[in-house]
């Protein structure tokens, strides 16, 4: 179903300038199909074009951006087994988990239609001493201007879609750089776009090499970047990002409370799928389970024979659960963090094999505080069992990280619900389910190094936006 090759696209365009870029499909390790790439010239023509484009972009009446999104909403539904099939390719994500991103960019689409025409702003009371006696304010959000955004491999649709559905529902136009592994979502993404009216230059999707990458980050033109990845890069690319503001998205070592109280069989199962759907890629992932000490041995036993019980292989397969890793030497780094736990003292209670960029689901417990698997983000299909007496100090745990993006509790009583609310160190805690989940309305970000800002259609949007105020005096010969 893949073409032969695609174009990037250029201040709406298409353009075919070569086919450089292989796309290989996860499971085979066969090239699967080429990709044009942006040279440094593209790329600067492209920003230009998102420069010039600001004025027109910003006077878009709010029902022309949403007749946008609702013809992309339209397209992705028509065109979804298609999506489902390229994701399944070139992310070796199983046909299950596709079919859920899928979904989700129809449904992030769909959100940004409906904000699109909710911008508002607010009247204020000025009047708040004397001095200010015949003064009324109002102020109203306009767009940022020209934003440069850099998409992951791991949800190559949905994520780029936080990114441009906001964009257009506030009327800005952007730049977006898609990760070389999986560029073909975003390039779909891209052409369905080039089908409406948008403001020439309003858009670029443009995969390039990193050496010509800079100017995504650096270019002064440019007044937001958005960044989702890595914590190393995104970091590394907000001190370069000079003025602009900058949005981070990235890294996680999610943890997960199992208080006594909890349904084994449901912890079991929503467990289960957190830690290891689409192979542990995904910053939410469930890396560290804490159990209450009182039902430590029931629920291992059970997580152990669920996580047995995955079916690993093709991601076209409807019985697939576990695809490929990324790429074989992602796989390679993570059997060596499994490899060097064990060799700490950790004890592999399954998995732990590798084929490829296959990697099995893995479990492990009693490993040290020190070891990459808990301390870092493993992004792989394994997670750490560890157990706790008192509730306070499974919270702790959960804040020993330098990350905080999610958490999750399975607990029945309240006050242990409003206590980790209130003590948690993450930008969210979900109750009686996994850290993994998500919906696409809801703000969504993480603390310390997982980033900073937050994504969630409106969330967006106002990162996405500027506040000018407007201030009205009314002389005192006319005041009542």
């Amino acid at each position: 179903m893949l073409n032969e090759t695609y174009p990037y696209y250029l201040a709406n365009h298409p353009v075919a300038a070569n086919a450089d870029l292989e796309v290989v499909d996860k499971y085979t390790g066969n090239v699967a199909t080429r990709v044009a790439m942006a040279d440094a010239a593209a790329i600067d023509r492209a920003i230009g074009a998102a420069t010039d484009a600001a004025g027109a972009m910003r006077r878009l009446p709010p029902y022309e951006r949403q007749k946008v999104l609702n013809h992309c909403v339209a397209r992705f539904t028509a065109r979804s087994e298609e999506l489902v099939t390229i994701l399944c390719i070139e992310a070796g994500k199983p046909i299950k988990d596709s079919r859920g991103e899928v979904t989700r960019l129809i449904d992030t689409f769909r959100i940004a239609a409906e904000e699109s025409v909710r911008i508002g702003g607010e009247v204020m009371n000025l009047e708040i001493s004397p001095r200010a006696r015949g003064y009324r304010g109002v102020f109203k959000r306009v767009p940022i201007g020209p934003c440069s955004f850099i998409s992951p491999f791991n949800f190559p649709l949905n994520l780029a879609a936080h990114k441009v559905a906001p964009a257009i529902a506030v009327g800005c136009p952007f730049v977006l750089k898609p990760a070389s592994r999986t560029p073909i979502g975003a390039l779909i993404i891209g052409e369905v776009l080039a089908e409406t009216d948008l403001p020439e230059g309003a858009f670029s999707v443009l995969p390039c090499h990193r050496d010509h990458a800079s100017p995504f980050t650096t270019d002064e033109r440019l007044k937001l970047l958005s960044f989702t990845g890595s914590p190393a890069v995104g970091w590394a690319l907000k001190s370069q990002a000079g003025k602009k503001k900058v949005v981070l998205e990235l890294g996680g070592n999610a943890a997960c409370v199992v208080d006594a109280d909890a349904d084994l069989e449901d912890v079991t199962s929503r467990i289960v799928f957190g830690a290891f759907y689409q192979s542990g890629q995904s910053c939410i992932g469930v890396q560290r389970i804490l159990i209450h000490d009182g039902i430590y041995e029931q629920l291992r036993e059970r997580l152990v024979e669920r996580t047995r019980r995955l079916v690993a292989g093709d991601p076209k397969d409807e019985a697939t659960f576990l695809g490929p890793m990324i790429s074989e030497s992602e796989a390679v780094r993570l059997e060596g963090w499994i490899a060097s736990a064990v060799s700490a003292g950790a004890k592999l209670l399954c998995g732990g094999q590798r084929n490829g960029s296959m990697l099995d689901a893995t479990l492990l417990e009693n490993v040290p505080d020190d070891q990459m698997v808990c301390t870092h983000e493993a992004f792989g299909p394994v997670a750490v069992l560890a157990r706790f007496l008192r509730f306070d100090d499974a919270l702790a745990e959960v804040n020993n990280s330098v990350f905080g993006l999610q958490a999750g509790i399975f607990t029945r009583d309240i006050y242990k619900i409003q206590k980790a609310w209130d003590e948690l160190d993450v930008g969210g805690v979900v109750i009686g389910d996994v850290p993994s989940w998500r919906v696409d309305n809801m703000p969504y970000g993480g603390v310390k190094d997982s980033g900073l800002g937050r994504e969630g259609v409106r969330f967006a949007m106002e990162d996405m936006t500027e506040i000018r105020n407007l201030v009205v005096r009314t002389p005192e010969s006319l005041r009542v």
